[in-house]
């Protein structure tokens, strides 16, 4: 069975979400077997997913929702440096100033921690640089 972090490993967000949306549809066109149509032969195009693939399309969604967010921040993270203020920043994600800035230091938070084999984390040098360009959340910015 596929984890998310064995996919995460394996696909990009975009061959990820190529991946899941084949899924997707075969899934969708796949009609009921009919009684009628019993000895016609199956349609590969429109077969029933079978467990697995119904357990990846389960695993590949965690991996584009992980994947989304981890570039979300990374964009929260240019729109800063290009001199986004915490409310502009909320507007374009459509929450609050403070929840995009919470959220925002909370993923400095993680990426502060190593999490096993091929990642690396940040140093303190890392995470003291991203927590200035994060700023406090009442400062003014155009």
């Amino acid at each position: 069975m596929s984890t998310p972090d064995d996919l995460e490993r394996r696909f990009t967000l975009l061959t990820a979400a190529a991946r899941y949306d084949a899924l997707r549809t075969r899934e969708a066109l796949a009609s009921p077997p009919d009684e009628d149509d019993a000895d016609a032969a199956p349609d590969p195009d429109a077969a029933p997913l079978t467990r697995s693939e119904a357990l990846e399309v389960l695993a590949l969604s965690e991996v584009i929702a992980r994947k989304a967010a981890y570039g979300r921040q990374l964009s929260v993270r240019s729109a800063r440096r290009a001199g986004a203020s915490w409310s502009q920043i909320g507007a374009a994600l459509g929450t609050s100033k403070q929840a995009a800035w919470e959220a925002h230091n909370r993923w400095i938070d993680e990426q502060a921690k190593p999490e096993g084999p091929g990642h690396w984390g940040w140093d303190e040098h890392d995470v003291a640089a991203a927590r200035t360009l994060a700023g406090e959340l009442d400062e003014n910015r155009a």
